[in-house]
């Protein structure tokens, strides 16, 4: 440990444990026991279901398994509420290797973060979807479209709503700018965690408008 660690010693997000010189953002031990879900090839997903019948979605699939007061909140709260750098990075590397390895996502060649409004991200001061995007893309370079798609409501926090509640709060929240500036791509959205889908859908329900586009999706974790 390095003499800063011996006063400020970094902390993992998972377990909250030291960290070692070698360690980043996540401790050893808590990445050999990430609740991975291992079903991106499997298109009747729980992620994929949460759209049938809604928006149409090429592939769609997440990282991780979310539990309550478990390492994956303590790590996506981190990622979220802190700033973590770290663990954005880390997460978004994890989460390109498995999408490289899944021929259901070979085509992708966009990565789109869910944008936040820009008084959140102002007052915030960064996009933690934002921060997954970069970590995909140290490991996947693929091209980023961060402003392609805006969000232009402040909608207020969808934790503690229900289903139709999430959905009337989201659903006139996104707006593209420029339309064609995506025709004929396939873009992959990019989230923290998926829910309900009710952001997702607002999404994808404006995206739809652009000529050719095909649409994937891609959360660190799903609860």
């Amino acid at each position: 440990m390095d003499l800063l660690g011996l006063f400020m010693p970094r902390r993992c997000a998972g377990c909250d444990e030291p960290l070692l010189r070698f360690e980043s953002g996540i401790c050893l031990g808590c990445l050999m026991d990430l609740p991975l879900t291992r079903f991106h090839n499997d298109p009747g997903n729980q992620v994929a279901q949460l759209f049938w019948g809604k928006v149409q979605l090429e592939a769609a699939s997440a990282l991780m398994f979310f539990h309550r007061h478990g390492k994956v909140q303590r790590m996506l709260h981190r990622l979220k509420y802190k700033h973590d750098v770290e663990v954005g990075h880390l997460l978004g590397k994890l989460m390109a290797r498995e999408l490289m390895a899944c021929p259901r996502f070979q085509e992708i060649d966009t990565l789109l973060p869910i944008p936040l409004h820009p008084g959140k991200e102002r007052k915030r001061g960064y996009n933690q979807s934002q921060l997954l995007v970069d970590g995909i893309r140290m490991e996947w370079p693929l091209a980023s479209v961060n402003g392609s798609l805006r969000r232009v409501q402040h909608t207020s926090s969808q934790t503690r709503k229900g289903r139709m509640d999430r959905w009337s709060n989201v659903k006139e929240a996104f707006h593209l700018p420029d339309p064609m500036a995506l025709k004929d791509r396939h873009v992959l959205l990019v989230d923290d965690v998926v829910t309900t889908g009710a952001t997702i859908e607002g999404c994808v329900k404006a995206l739809s408008q652009v000529p050719g586009i095909r649409i994937s999706l891609f959360t660190a974790a799903c609860a």
